[in-house]
Formats: C-alpha cells, sequence, structure tokens
C-alpha cells in the first residue's frame, strides 16, 4: 500500500470514528421531548442500551487507530476500516428504529395515548410471566403505518451479538389505535419467546395432527408461534380481538387462501376460522359466530385451489382439537400446567365482562384502582362497544381513548394485577 493509500486510509478511520462519536448524542436521535414522554424506567433502559452500542463503537475505532500508530499492516487497517464502516452503519439502523418510535411522541395527544399502551403492554406481559416466575421486560410502544402490529422483542442480540434490545418494541398501526387488541397479539410473541411455549406448542401440535395428516401437521407446527399469540391475545381479551384480526387479514378470495413459502402465519381463511373456533369451544355461540359465518360466505373454500381447499377442510375438522391442544394441554412451559390455568379464558367470558362493567359502574372509566387492577379486562369491555354498537362508535372511541391515556398517567403506580 502506498503512502498516499495509507494517508486515505487513515482519513477514512478518522471520519468512522467521529461518525460514531456523533451517534451518542441521544438527544439528536429522538427530540428530548419525545424522550420525556417514556416513563423513567423504560427511557433509561433503553438510552443505556444505546449509550453501549454506541460505546462499544468508539472503543473499536480508538483500538484500530492504536493499532494504526503502533504499525500495524496497512492491509489490516484498511480491513479493520471496512468493518468498522459496516458496523457503524447496523449501529445507526438500530438508533433510527428507536429513534423513529421514540419520536411518535412528540404529539402530545400521541404520547399521552402510547404511555398508555406501554402501560397496557406491561400488563399483558406480567399477567401471562409473573405466574411463571418469569420478568416482564419493559415495552415501548409506537405508531407507524399499514394493517398489522409487529414487535421487535426485549432481548434479541443486536448487530454486535453484545447488546440485546433493551425493549420489547411494539408497533402499533394508526388504523387500530382506537382498536388495540392486536397489542396483546404482540406481547403473546415476546410470552412465547420467554416461556419456551412456542417450541413445545410447535411439537404438540405436530403430534396431534400427524395421525389426520402429516403434511397438514407440518403446517401448523410452522405456524405455531403466531398460533400462541393469537391464543394469548384470545386469552387476555375473549372475543374482541377475532373482529380486530378479520379487519387486518380480509381481501380478496385468491389472498386470504394463499400459503407462503415460510410464512409464519396461518393463511388468513384458517386463521379466522381458528379464532372463532376459540371463542365458540370455550364461550359457545356469540357475535364470533357472525364472523365466521361471513368468511365462510365471502370466501368458500370451493373458491380456493384443490390442495389449499383440502387444508381448510382438514383444518376446519380438526380446530377443536387444535383449541385444546393450545389452551387446555399441560404444558412445561406454564409450569406442568395448561395455558387455561395460568389465564383462565373464563375470566374474560362476555358474561363475566358484563358483571364487570355493571359491577364497576360509572367507575369503571374513572376509577384509577380499577385501571391498574383490571387493566386487561376493561380493554377487552371497551373494544368490544365498538363492534356491538356502531351506531356510537366515535363516542365509544374518544372514551376509551380518555381512559387509556389515564391509564399511562396511572403508570407510576403499578400495584398487583388481578388473579
Amino acid at each position: 500500500m502506498s503512502d498516499a493509500e495509507s494517508r486515505q486510509t487513515l482519513a477514512e478511520l478518522t471520519h468512522w470514528r467521529l461518525a460514531a462519536e456523533a451517534l451518542a448524542d441521544l438527544d439528536a436521535v429522538a427530540a428530548p421531548e419525545a424522550w420525556a414522554g417514556l416513563e423513567v424506567y423504560l427511557q433509561q433502559s433503553v438510552r443505556d442500551r444505546l449509550a453501549a452500542v454506541v460505546a462499544a463503537l468508539g472503543v473499536e475505532a480508538r483500538a484500530l487507530e492504536n493499532r494504526a500508530a503502533a504499525g500495524a499492516s496497512p492491509e489490516s487497517v484498511r480491513s479493520g476500516v471496512l468493518r468498522l464502516r459496516r458496523r457503524y452503519l447496523q449501529a445507526e439502523t438500530v438508533l433510527d428504529f428507536y429513534g423513529d418510535a421514540v419520536n411518535t411522541r412528540t404529539n402530545p395527544t400521541l404520547r399521552a395515548l402510547l404511555r398508555g399502551f406501554d402501560t397496557l403492554a406491561g400488563d399483558s406481559m406480567a399477567a401471562s410471566l409473573r405466574p411463571l416466575g418469569i420478568s416482564s421486560p419493559p415495552a415501548l410502544t409506537y405508531v407507524d403505518k399499514g394493517l398489522g402490529a409487529s414487535i421487535l422483542r426485549a432481548g434479541i442480540r443486536l448487530w454486535d451479538a453484545a447488546h440485546p434490545s433493551p425493549a420489547a418494541a411494539i408497533k402499533l398501526t394508526r388504523h387500530n389505535l382506537s382498536f388495540p387488541t392486536a397489542l396483546l397479539h404482540e406481547t403473546g410473541h415476546q410470552v412465547g419467546h420467554l416461556s419456551g411455549w412456542n417450541g413445545e406448542l410447535a411439537e404438540a401440535l405436530y403430534t396431534v395432527l400427524a395421525p389426520r395428516s402429516p403434511q397438514l401437521a407440518t403446517l401448523w407446527r410452522s405456524w405455531a408461534g403466531e398460533v400462541a399469540a393469537d391464543v394469548h391475545a384470545f386469552a387476555q381479551a375473549g372475543w374482541v380481538p377475532v373482529s380486530a384480526l378479520a379487519n387486518v387479514v380480509d381481501g380478496p378470495s385468491a389472498a386470504v387462501f394463499r400459503i407462503r413459502l415460510g410464512d409464519p402465519h396461518p393463511f388468513a381463511w384458517i386463521r379466522v376460522q381458528f379464532n372463532v373456533a376459540l371463542c365458540r369451544r370455550w364461550f359457545g355461540s356469540g357475535p364470533w359466530d357472525d364472523v365466521g359465518a361471513a368468511w365462510m360466505r365471502r370466501h368458500p373454500p370451493s373458491d380456493a385451489d384443490p390442495a389449499i381447499a383440502s387444508v381448510a377442510a382438514t383444518s376446519l375438522e380438526a380446530l377443536d382439537q387444535i383449541v385444546d391442544v393450545c389452551t387446555r394441554r399441560p404444558m412445561q412451559a406454564f409450569g406442568g400446567r395448561s395455558l387455561a390455568a395460568v389465564l383462565d379464558p373464563q375470566r374474560v367470558h362476555p358474561e363475566a365482562l358484563r358483571d364487570l362493567e355493571r359491577q364497576a359502574g360509572g367507575s369503571l372509566l374513572t376509577s384509577s384502582y380499577l385501571r391498574r387492577r383490571d387493566s386487561l379486562r376493561i380493554l377487552a369491555v371497551l373494544a368490544s362497544r365498538t363492534v356491538t354498537d356502531p351506531a356510537h362508535a366515535a363516542e365509544h372511541r374518544a372514551r376509551f381513548r380518555a381512559w387509556i391515556s389515564d391509564l399511562g398517567a396511572d403508570s407510576s403506580v403499578r400495584p398487583a394485577l388481578a388473579a
């Protein structure tokens, strides 16, 4: 390598060191008022982890400079610069992700809602994980466009394999901010991961379905993570998530019957029918039957490719069995108990939710004690009103948004949730 190349390499190294050091200003990543919209413990967790990512980059850059000054070969320094550049871009992507998520809180109204959703997500994970002796990670919710929610799980190793993701970062879509039961599906992904439920459920589904069809059993095993998340939402909010799900995954019949290679989600038609079967198996008849019947008429299996129609028909016959495996079978993930022993679906039976409304009366929306004690069931009550009383949907939305904002304001007080 010529002297000119060596000087250029050192100049490039300086460039990337300075770029890495500039990332340390986290107030340039997200606005200070947006950071202030996080609870203190969540803000500290996210900022500390991001600062550690940036610090690791700085250490790497300075070590490379020291090696160059000590006479390391120009070729090895050049290789190190290219590696530093690649790691800088990876770190920048992580910071931009969290910066964009935090920056959705610059609007005061949205900031209040997202604090409430943070609290709700924390309550959801605690309700599932606390009985298992597993600590819940902090939750960071944010808003983005699109149809479906998503999660970057807490604990996932980031680009350098040294710094796990600091929070369960949950995307909520704008169209569902007033009907956010997808939040409980996303927290279900975190629960399934931390408890080991996903893998255990995958093998249980395969075992029970293999006598019917090894091919069908293989499909359901591949869908286990999404099935577990749907079951989690059902166990915490009852029948309401099926309505939200149907809105998100609907489309032309060709789309709802499409099985995509490698897609962890069941194809939309059977996923909706499975969620309807969860409700029917635990609650009997109800408004969820309208969803199932509408989908049968709107998307008759006869419209599907014959191979997929066969999967749909065989799955439909097995749905009660699949529901029982998911909710009633003892699992090591739950300490040898069933999911229903940890999250009893009868607590969100429509009659149980009506009892909660009757007993709470006017305090259902005003009581800080109820908000902190029974937030998940109150969410189920409020979300159901838009479906059962669409003529007054705007009023129900306004009440829900006021309630979720109040929940966020209460979030510094965290008594144990109801058993």
